[in-house]
């Protein structure tokens, strides 16, 4: 079977909600993301056998295919295909699972893999104004959960999720808080130390915006402790400890060692192990711990071997609770802070952590990293990658 090896990895700057990429359409901001990838490695675009996309809010100006309109935006040749993928917030992490399988099924040899989301020009939830995504076999089969329990009448919420979590491990608003504030302050750091820079593509419409733009330097539990709680009146979940919304698009380009070597490209990781996971739909975010679990089992590795974790921070309790049950060590996760302080663009989210992950291993010398995502509907993808 052949290997699949990452040659490069490159995402646009996080933008917050109405910030600098408010006025870049999604497909265009696509585009920036594949142009510069095209450009760092110097690929024909007419060689890429297919561009993978992911993309959660598949409506208004991100309906219609996204994938194929980002790939024409770019200018790219006409023969090259895209396609749109949506695993929720994991979209590009699939989307990167997808190419990598491909590419060791030969099927594939040169291949993008990203995502994109603009929530400024296409706000969360949009895609469920006219309808119900949970019918009423879904509703039924969960009917004594939503009636029940803690959270009765709440239905499948994020937000509620991530307080059920929070009550099941006995995290409190002090410790989500204090994770929070850690999030800005190693996410300041690495900016301040210029981590992203080589990873970032330019944005022309917005050419001085050359850094995420969420961080909130200065953030302690003391302020976080001003937030009023977002989901349930006396619940411990709030805009502060939860990712913030975003606009983002992010690539990286998946090959096999020989067609790289063919290529003239020096390759920074292979892709060593993926797996993906469900679990309960109404806690919706636990997905990456049995996840973990099963991607460490069939790499044969264990939780120790791994030297950084990118866990998305889409509410506190998400990493935590994760912490708690894999006994990974917390300096190994999420080093450079996280989607509580720089955001989280869904679609593209999967390889902004991938591309952040690959950068931090190169430049720590670190052999193993391991990336997982809770997902909307209780799953989660995890991903191993192994430095060479």
């Amino acid at each position: 079977m052949p290997e699949a090896v990452i040659v490069d990895a490159v995402r646009s700057p996080i933008g917050k909600r109405n910030g600098s990429l408010a006025g870049v359409h999604p497909a265009d901001l696509s585009a920036y993301v594949l142009r510069a990838l095209a450009e760092r490695t110097g690929v024909d675009p007419a060689e890429i056998d297919d561009v993978i996309w992911g993309c959660v809010n598949q409506t208004g100006d991100q309906a219609a295919q996204i994938g194929r309109y980002a790939v024409l935006a770019a200018g790219w040749p006409e023969t090259v295909p895209g396609t749109t993928v949506n695993r929720a917030c994991g979209s590009s992490q699939q989307a990167f699972d997808f190419a990598a399988g491909m590419v060791m099924a030969g099927q594939y040899d040169l291949v993008v893999a990203g995502g994109v989301e603009s929530m400024t020009r296409v706000p969360l939830g949009a895609g469920r104004d006219n309808g119900r995504p949970f019918g009423p076999l879904v509703r039924e089969r969960y009917a004594a959960d939503l009636t029940s329990g803690e959270f009765p009448g709440q239905d499948f919420n994020q937000g509620v999720g991530a307080e059920r979590i929070a009550a099941k491990w006995g995290l409190s608003r002090q410790s989500l808080d204090e994770y929070a504030s850690r999030s800005h302050e190693l996410a300041a750091a690495a900016i301040d130390r210029g981590a992203f820079d080589s990873q970032l593509a330019p944005i022309p419409e917005a050419p001085d915006f050359t850094a995420d733009e969420g961080l909130r330097r200065g953030t302690t539990p003391e302020t976080l402790a001003r937030l009023k709680p977002s989901f349930t009146e006396n619940g411990v979940i709030h805009a502060g400890n939860a990712s913030q919304i975003s606009d983002g698009a992010s690539a990286v380009l998946v090959t096999t060692p020989q067609r790289a070597e063919e290529l003239g490209l020096t390759p920074i990781a292979r892709y060593h192990t993926g797996a993906v996971s469900g679990a309960d739909p109404l806690m919706m975010l636990t997905g990456p711990i049995p996840a973990t679990a099963k991607v460490l089992k069939r790499s044969g590795l264990s939780i120790s071997d791994i030297g950084a974790f990118e866990v998305n921070e889409a509410f506190a309790p998400v990493p935590l609770a994760w912490l708690a049950e894999t006994g990974a060590e917390l300096d190994r996760l999420n080093p450079l802070g996280g989607a509580i302080a720089v955001g989280h663009p869904l679609g593209a989210s999967g390889t902004v952590l991938m591309t952040r992950l690959l950068n931090h291993m190169r430049d720590q010398g670190i052999r193993y990293g391991l990336q997982t995502m809770c997902e909307g509907g209780g799953t989660a993808n995890a991903t191993i990658v192994e430095l060479l």
